[in-house]
């Protein structure tokens, strides 16, 4: 296996580096968008439109999502968000908050999914999409995916399109590679700083598909 880190190990990076070598938080997750959109663009044919839907949960990894529609925006790619949670709610956390309220400024479309009814009307219009960027869940994840997320993940893996999970696929577990109740199957996985435990073991392989690992800033020397 190769050097892979748990949740609680990934989580005590990030914790070392804000703390100790006072590193924002928003910072990391600038660095963590900007490299996912990076890959995304070099999977783009620039000779016709593609369009891009951005699936984000309320966490951090939404909040990477967010990062990530901001600059394909400005690169001149159609983006849509779709938020598995209140707009009004996400305003209040943090660095993520902060980067939904950008895109709020920038008129860039963020629609709410808040239950099975609106998730299925979403996956009909996913159709339409190019490349759908899979920001619902990150590493944190522990505890078995509940509706309306498991619902999306289920009608995602069925569209048959390009799927690029930021950091890890949702629904997958970060430590163990099992399935928690539901998980992206992903055509590549764009992970930060180190590659996650979960990737090699049990359903890890099938769903993370290639692995790009990205620096986000984090300080060589507490790498492992």
């Amino acid at each position: 296996m190769k050097k892979a880190l748990t949740r609680e190990e990934m989580r005590e990076l990030d914790k070392k580096a804000i703390e100790e070598y006072k590193i924002p938080g928003v910072i990391l997750m600038e660095n963590a968008g900007r490299n996912v959109a990076e890959e995304v663009l070099k999977m783009i044919n620039t000779h016709r439109q593609t369009r891009v839907a951005i699936l984000c949960g309320k966490g951090n990894n939404g909040g990477d999502g967010f990062v990530v529609a901001r600059h394909l925006y400005n690169n001149n790619i159609p983006v849509t968000v779709f938020l598995v949670a209140k707009i009004s709610d996400i305003l209040k956390y943090g660095d993520t908050g902060t980067n939904l309220q950008i895109l709020l400024h920038m008129r860039i479309p963020v629609r709410e999914a808040l239950d099975t009814t609106a998730v299925n009307g979403v996956l009909k219009e996913l159709n339409n999409c190019d490349i759908i960027i899979d920001a619902l869940f990150g590493t944190g994840l522990s505890g078995e995916v509940r509706e309306p997320f498991k619902t999306l993940i289920h009608g995602v893996n069925k569209l048959n399109k390009l799927i690029i999970s930021v950091d890890i696929p949702s629904g997958l577990d970060c430590n163990d590679g099992k399935i928690l109740g539901s998980a992206i199957k992903a055509y590549k996985t764009v992970t930060f700083a180190v590659n996650k435990r979960g990737f090699y073991l049990e359903s890890g392989p099938t769903h993370t598909g290639e692995i790009i690992v990205t620096d986000i800033s984090i300080p060589r020397e507490i790498l492992p």
